[in-house]
């Protein structure tokens, strides 16, 4: 049984895929404002940030490269050491067509897993995720095949880029062990489990210590909660044992009926609830100890 560490960091994923700027006016969109949503989250105490990016005149979801470079850039011009987590989702999500399902309808971003992780290999950030879930996500379906994972996975490993393996079930947890088996993923693992989505892992004590249980001994782990669930999750996940992770790509609030005025209002509130409980947050000099990363020289320049 893991006890509660001394010491974890707190991840801030700051603007997301799904959220959308109607369920909150604080949602970052342009390069600059996730950028600076980032550095807030870490002047409260973040040691790493998860990044999206959007297209800026829409605010939906973007896969496109200058705004990638343009969020690295703007950060590092400000903090060298600040932990860099650039996601790997997006490509994934299969929308059948209602009479003719083998064809994909709009909303398929479906894409070759090289495309995925373009911009991984191009950037090489300090971490990036892999999500080994295939399942149903609303009325669609998100697939992620192991060839395809181990795909993704090969680029990330060339590119020296730390995965950050994502779970949404037990199944996804048997597939990590496949890969860490096959040298697909090396070890320590530093993973996640993602609970409050649909048909996904529930979010409850029971089920952050069953899939703690079945993770290899040396994993670094973060157990994630969505929506209502955000901050409780924080607490559920130091006491086994875990780090943490909020943000408004999880959740829009702060409290009941209270929108979240900012990421770094969350990340301070989650420092608060790992603090009351005995913990210390560590800044991203220790974070990278912890993960296995080095640490960056002050005159380095982009990720």
């Amino acid at each position: 049984m893991r006890e509660p560490r001394d010491k974890i960091f707190i991840t801030c994923a700051v603007t997301g895929n799904l959220t959308t700027p109607e369920q909150t006016p604080h949602l970052p969109i342009t390069p600059e404002q996730i950028a600076d949503a980032c550095l807030g989250a870490a002047e409260a105490g973040a040691a790493v940030v998860h990044i999206h990016v959007r297209d800026p005149s829409t605010g939906r979801p973007s896969m496109e490269l200058a705004y990638y470079r343009e969020v690295v850039e703007r950060i590092r011009a400000r903090d060298n050491q600040l932990i860099l987590n650039i996601t790997t989702g997006p490509g994934g999500r299969f929308v059948p067509s209602p009479d003719e399902p083998r064809i994909a309808a709009p909303g398929t971003t479906l894409m070759a897993p090289e495309n995925r992780v373009e911009h991984i290999a191009i950037l090489k950030p300090d971490i990036c995720t892999i999500d080994l879930n295939t399942m149903n996500s609303g009325k669609e379906v998100v697939i992620n095949t192991p060839t395809n994972v181990r795909r993704m996975a090969k680029v990330m490993r060339d590119a020296c880029v730390k995965p950050e393996v994502e779970l949404f079930d037990s199944g996804d947890i048997a597939l990590m062990h496949d890969m860490l088996k096959d040298g697909s993923l090396a070890g320590p693992v530093l993973c996640s489990f993602v609970m409050g989505v649909r048909y996904g892992f529930q979010p409850s004590p029971e089920t952050v210590i069953y899939a703690r249980n079945l993770l290899p001994p040396d994993a670094e782990f973060t157990a994630i909660g969505i929506g209502r669930s955000a901050f409780t999750a924080v607490a559920q996940s130091y006491l086994a044992g875990g780090h943490v992770r909020v943000g408004l790509e999880d959740a829009v609030y702060l409290s009941r009926g209270e929108l979240a005025p900012s990421n770094a209002a969350m990340v301070a509130k989650a420092r608060r609830i790992v603090e009351d409980l005995g913990g210390q947050v560590v800044g991203p000099r220790e974070a990278r100890a912890i993960i296995g990363l080095p640490t960056r020289l002050a005159d380095a320049g982009v990720a």
